[in-house]
């Protein structure tokens, strides 16, 4: 058979342990499979493409069409030239023999010789025929096993193998074939086994193929992806016939079929009077710590039904359901008993335990930070259109919920509870929702804040932490980034530009900077970098929407410090940029900063006409002049797409210009002033953005 001929057989490997850790279970089959695969291609052994598997109780990849041998290899190994392998009477060298010894030849006679561009040289050929595939799978097996991110592992028995959970079996099959690799300290064979509960006992499994057939008459649904289905179809189904929708979080939904192999799900309820506590906590009691899925009626409001997914296809249910609804209630009830103890205590009442919360050691504590945010949310609000006064109550309020029972328990309550506790106490509705949005956004492309109030608070907030931490001088370095710097600022930026908003961030910097006492880092050096790495975030953001780099560093390169006006600058320099006179600005704009560059004047003089030599510099004078007054009318009305076609009639006299005049002449005084000219040209130009950064040579 040739070797575009090679045999083809399906691979299955299986590994079963103890029950894997949910969270992590789909990282591990993922990375299981690309490990596998990567280490059968290292070893030159082709297949046409894989699966992967994972339950609770097992990892599992099949690899389709896998060779049964590796490629024979033609092996051509070049040694010393001809004439340093051999001495005057033809016996061989130190060198020749060095070179046999290498590749085991004993007989120099059998080395070849290699006509190279430098001459003739000793040469070892062979033709090595592939391994076969089952010698080297036991290899890759374990090599990809050590691989896994496991962050923790851990050991069993007197065994000193590790891995994130116990191995009690192994199982790889090359076809029908089993292969006895050893791995984590067993030696695989061709059996697995069924559901712990249903089907507790060994299976032979026959081949890749029939895999998950069997394992599925042994009440073991292996493909992660069906028992997401099937579960979200049972869920869906259950929900419809309480005639309310059930709420699907995708963290929850991960976790659930992480914990099954034979997904059942079935439907309880708890009492109506838990409905008086906020659903927020009401929803984390049931998915954090159960796992169910809530249900909401047709207002969208939280239904008394929750959804479970058992393990087993039990023959009494009701006792199942009875006993899941035994369980939810004292979590609901501890949710209840939290709300109502807080309730009890006024929100300003815990002001002065905030002092004893750490913010950060050198930066003061909780309590500190929020009236340095009161302060700053203050200055910031007319910007934001937003009340000083109902700033400054959100702002020192906006903490005490963190010592409340209720965020105690569920700590990503914090800031909901803040919310109706304040609206318990009778504060402004814009002070309550203000404590909510403090925390939006919490990811990329996620809810904003909305009200003026909550606005403010959320950029002040935002702008006290990157100063305080700027300050002193722990910006994020590589992946590091403990105070989530790079959200923050993002948050910044999202919140100014969605609600066009244009606060200069200089002037904020500098404002929360006054807040702070004996910073180590100088005024005017923070805002410099912290300004720039702000605006440097808008980098990726500009990338996501298509806007090319070119562009951001167009407008980048003119230093502005007001984030909604770079916004609308690149917009207009992305839509111009398209146009072909671009280009051609783009070029042409590109020559003057490399004249500029090479004038080393540090003071040009003002430009005399009486220096004129050509009509094109008096053409390019006027057109700066009639141009100039343009720009500054569609600045002030900041209008960029304007000021940027306005611009645009500079390229035909900078062409003419160009083409008549030899800027770098002999005669200084002219060449100064035609330094000059072209030097207005480049201030103008940079009104908008820095276009020779566009391209051009």
């Amino acid at each position: 058979m040739s070797q575009t001929e090679t045999a083809r057989r399906n691979l299955l490997v299986e590994l079963g342990t103890e029950e894997l850790p949910p969270k992590s279970l789909d990282t591990l089959r993922k990375a299981f499979e690309k490990e596998l695969c990567a280490q059968l291609k290292a070893e030159r052994l082709e297949f046409s493409g894989q699966q992967s598997f994972a339950t609770p109780r097992r990892l599992a990849v099949v690899v389709n069409d896998l060779v049964e041998s590796q490629p024979d290899e033609a092996i051509e190994a070049l040694g010393p030239a001809k004439a340093a392998a051999f001495d005057a009477d033809g016996n061989p060298t130190k060198a020749a023999e060095g070179f046999a010894r290498k590749y085991g030849v004993t007989d120099i006679s059998q080395l070849d010789f290699a006509q190279t561009e430098k001459g003739e040289r000793l040469c070892y050929r062979e033709n090595r025929k592939g391994a076969d595939t089952r010698e080297l799978l036991g290899k890759c097996i374990e090599t990809a096993l050590a691989k896994l991110p496991i962050a923790k592992r851990m050991r069993w028995g007197a065994e000193r193998q590790e891995f994130v959970r116990p191995v009690h079996w192994a199982l790889v099959l090359f076809g029908q074939e089993t292969v006895a690799a050893e791995l984590m300290g067993l030696t695989a064979g061709n059996t697995s086994r069924g559901h712990r509960f249903h089907a507790n006992e060994t299976i032979s499994i026959e081949s890749a193929e029939t895999y998950q057939e069997q394992l599925l008459q042994a009440k073991v649904i292996v493909d992660i992806e069906k028992r997401r289905e099937i579960i979200v179809a049972q869920v869906n189904e259950l929900a419809s016939n309480l005639g309310a929708t059930a709420v699907i979080k995708d963290n929850i939904l991960q976790e659930v079929v992480a914990l099954v192999e034979w997904p059942v799900a079935l439907s309880g309820r708890f009492d109506e009077d838990f409905l008086e506590v906020p659903e927020e906590a009401l929803i984390s009691s049931m998915g954090e710590h159960q796992k169910y899925f809530h249900l909401v009626d047709k207002e969208n409001k939280l239904a008394p039904y929750f959804i479970t997914v058992s393990n087993i296809e039990s023959m009494d249910q009701d006792r199942v359901i009875d006993g899941n609804e035994r369980v939810i209630r004292p979590r609901l009830a501890d949710a209840k008993f939290f709300y109502e103890t807080d309730l009890k205590t006024p929100l300003d009442a815990h002001i002065p335990r905030l002092e004893k919360i750490v913010f950060q050691s050198e930066l003061g504590s909780i309590a500190d930070k929020s009236l340095r945010v009161a302060k700053l949310g203050a200055a910031l609000a007319t910007a934001c259109h937003a009340q000083p006064e109902l700033v400054e109550r959100a702002a020192v309020l906006a903490k005490c919920d963190l010592v409340t029972e209720m965020v105690l328990e569920f700590d990503h309550l914090q800031g909901t509870m803040g919310k109706y506790y304040a609206e318990k106490a009778g504060e402004n509705s814009e002070v309550a929702s203000a404590i909510y949005e403090q925390y939006l956004p919490k990811q990329a492309g996620g809810e904003l804040a909305h009200t003026p109030t909550g606005i403010c608070l959320a950029l002040a907030e935002r702008i006290d932490t990157l100063t305080g931490i700027f300050g002193i001088n722990q910006p994020p370095t590589g992946s590091r980034d403990p105070f989530a710097l790079r959200r923050a600022s993002l948050g910044v930026l999202n919140t100014l530009v969605e609600h066009k908003i244009s606060l200069d961030l200089d002037e904020a910097i500098g404002l929360a900077y006054d807040n702070y006492s004996n910073l180590p880092v100088s005024r005017d050096e923070l805002i410099d970098n912290l300004r720039s790495y702000v605006i440097d975030r808008f980098r990726a953001w500009f990338e996501d929407q298509g806007t090319s780099v070119e562009v951001f560093r167009a407008v980048r390169a003119v230093e502005r410090s007001t984030p909604y006006e770079i916004f609308r600058r690149v917009q207009a320099v992305q839509d111009f940029s398209q146009k072909d006179v671009c280009k051609d600005l783009a070029i042409t704009n590109k020559r003057v900063a490399n004249i500029l560059s090479k004038a080393d004047v540090a003071d040009l003089p003002e430009v005399k006409a009486a220096l004129f030599s050509s009509d094109a510099e008096s053409q390019l004078q006027q057109a700066i002049a009639e141009v100039d007054s343009n720009v500054a009318q569609s600045l002030k009305a900041g209008e960029f797409s304007t000021a940027l076609a306005a611009m645009a009639s500079l390229q035909q006299p900078l062409a003419m210009f160009f083409d008549s005049v030899m800027v770098v002449t002999e005669d200084q005084d002219v060449r100064l002033n035609r330094f000059a000219l072209l030097s207005q040209v480049r201030n103008l130009v940079l009104q908008v953005a820095d276009l020779s950064e566009l391209g051009g040579q």
